[in-house]
């Protein structure tokens, strides 16, 4: 496998976090590392902080690493994450402003041809973009 930019799903909803990453698994392939996470630990709705920091390493590479939330909640948690991280990781992941599925798939196909962080990132956010 090749070094191409990892992504992270981070959802309120376990399944909805682990159907967004098989549908890019099934849409993209094995040339993008995908880690997901989302839930509570009593399988409820929520986020956490610690298991955004474990996808992160999980879908970890030197190129960087994508994350596609949801709703707000899932972006702060993400945020706070990213300041966890060492510092020489801190400016190599980035939060995505865009739709989680959409912007998943999107994020991973440009990914998977070798683009840069700033370029998955961009691609990602066109979905948002008026």
């Amino acid at each position: 496998m090749t070094d191409t930019v990892g992504i992270v799903i981070v959802s309120h909803s376990k399944d909805i976090a682990k159907g967004t990453a098989d549908m890019v698994r099934q849409m993209v392939g094995s040339e993008v590392k995908v880690a997901f996470c989302g839930g509570n630990p009593d399988g409820g709705l929520g986020t956490s902080v610690s298991s955004i920091i474990d996808a992160i390493n999980n879908a970890w590479s030197t190129k960087g690493v994508a994350i596609l939330v949801d709703l707000g909640g899932a972006e702060t948690n993400s945020e706070m994450a990213v300041e966890m991280l060492e510092p020489a990781r801190r400016d190599l992941v980035v939060v995505c402003n865009a739709p989680i599925v959409e912007g998943a798939v999107m994020a991973a196909t440009e990914a998977a041809g070798g683009s840069s962080l700033a370029q998955v990132k961009a691609v990602a956010e066109e979905l948002s973009a008026d």
